[in-house]
């Protein structure tokens, strides 16, 4: 069989050429050969190779082995982890020294012994297939960092609506179905991701979180796919596109509702095949992942063949999950409140707090279009600023909070900072707390968003 191996050979006699390309093919998967080095920068761009044969000398008469060394170095300059062996004359060492000292990995002598040839070349090849595994395992490392830096929640569910949600989870968790999970904004979607790798085959493996609402068209195909040094501008080193890092484990493609209908063919095309090309490459890779979506659109929505491809959210809702809203709830917001209390006291380092009845039934009354995010952002903003061991309903006033107009219709404060916070809660709401689309409504970018609801306790 042959070896998995793609080998370039750049020397300016013919007769070289042709004897390395038949010794090599018998035993390589892709032979190159090339007599003019000045095509070197063309072929590295098309391809990578996994061992380059460069001769020192092109010309007549050349013998200092320069010529070798400086194309040596722009080899390296533009693959740093290219693996060159030099073509030196026979019992010319201190060149093919040298060439080692300026970055070559090994060398052979000419003329040559087939079996030194193949020896060496088959090493070369082991080499650079060891340092692509690193290199993809040290960018694949990195997100794994980032990711399970973020610390983990309990799920809380009493009521009847949130214990069928965990019902289907636990029965779809053991299994590798793809699972949908439909819910408003800040009902706990990746929550529930979590508890289903959690409780899966897979559970000792990576979860690897997307936010598609927060990924730029322009950088979909390099975020999930991946690319090659070179690929486009900017990219100025290798990248490993999350579908591939999270081989073995689980992806979860958060806000996949916001998925232009463009991308959403060329990810059900990658779903399909289970295999993924990173721009820049020509060799398509297998992948291993448990696909789990979340989407705040409505079914109706999905079910619009002009917002939503159907063979996509076919592949992708084996199993829906439908989270309800916290109004919907009420039952589980003393709990969770009390949770949040617990979290947020121990986070800024305050005493032990508590809630009044009073307030207790203000949480309890109040609608919550944000769902669990506003309730814990106000459970929060209270902590921090009540100077009181028991919060009372004036730490939190959500009864006034829920009718503040928009600024269309109330036009009797000049404040700024009131007048931007009315904009930014009216644009949430009337957009139901989509981040993307109520960032879009007011001109911003949701980083700039979420910063206005920090800084507004929205």
């Amino acid at each position: 069989m042959l070896q998995d191996g793609r080998i370039l050979i750049v020397d300016d006699d013919q007769d070289i050429l042709v004897a390395g390309k038949m010794l090599l093919k018998r035993h390589f998967s892709k032979i190159d050969i090339c007599n003019r080095p000045e095509q070197i920068p063309a072929l590295l761009a098309e391809s990578r190779y996994d061992a380059i044969l460069l001769d020192m000398n092109f010309g007549p008469g050349e013998s200092s082995g320069e010529q070798g060394y400086r194309w040596l170095e722009k080899i390296l300059a533009i693959d740093p982890q290219a693996v060159v062996i030099m073509i030196t004359a026979h019992g010319d060492m201190e060149v093919a020294v040298e060439a080692m000292k300026r970055g070559a990995t090994d060398f052979v002598a000419k003329p040559w012994h087939n079996n030194k040839v193949l020896a060496t070349v088959s090493s070369a090849v082991k080499l650079s297939h060891s340092r692509t595994e690193a290199s993809e395992l040290r960018t694949a490392n990195n997100l794994l960092a980032e990711v399970t830096s973020q610390s983990s929640q309990p799920i809380i569910a009493g009521s009847g609506a949130m214990r069928q949600a965990l019902n289907l989870l636990e029965r779809s968790a053991p299994t590798d179905a793809n699972v949908l999970i439909l819910g408003e904004n800040g009902t706990g979607k990746e929550l529930i991701a979590r508890a289903i790798h959690g409780q899966s085959p897979r559970h000792h493996k990576v979860f690897m979180s997307v936010d598609l609402g927060a990924v730029a068209e322009s950088l979909f195909e390099s975020e999930l796919f991946g690319h090659r040094k070179g690929a486009f501008t900017g990219a100025n080193e290798d990248r490993t596109g999350r579908l591939l890092a999270a081989d073995g484990g689980t992806l979860f493609l958060d806000e996949i509702g916001n998925l232009p209908l463009h991308l959403q063919a060329k990810l059900l095309t990658v779903l399909a095949q289970r295999q993924v090309t990173p721009l820049g490459s020509n060799q398509a890779k297998s992948f291993d992942v448990r696909v789990i979506a979340a989407t705040n659109l409505p079914l109706e929505q999905l079910h619009d063949e002009q917002r939503f491809r159907q063979d996509l959210l076919f592949r992708l809702n084996t199993v829906e999950i439908h989270l309800p809203a916290l109004r919907e709830r009420q039952e589980d917001i003393a709990a969770i409140a009390e949770y949040y209390l617990k979290h947020y006291c121990r986070k800024y380092q305050k005493p032990a707090k508590q809630l009044s009845q009073e307030a207790m039934a203000q949480l309890q009354a109040y609608h919550w279009p944000g769902n669990i995010r506003e309730l814990r952002h106000a459970l929060e903003r209270a902590v921090i600023l009540s100077e009181h061991q028991t919060l009372d309903a004036t730490d939190f006033q959500l009864s006034n909070r829920a009718m503040v107009p928009t600024v269309q219709s109330n036009m009797q404060t000049f404040n700024l900072e009131e007048l931007e916070r009315q904009a930014v809660e009216g644009a949430l709401k009337t957009h139901r707390y989509n981040i993307s689309h109520a960032a879009k409504a007011l001109g911003l970018t949701r980083a700039a968003l979420y910063r206005r609801m920090e800084k507004h306790g929205l």
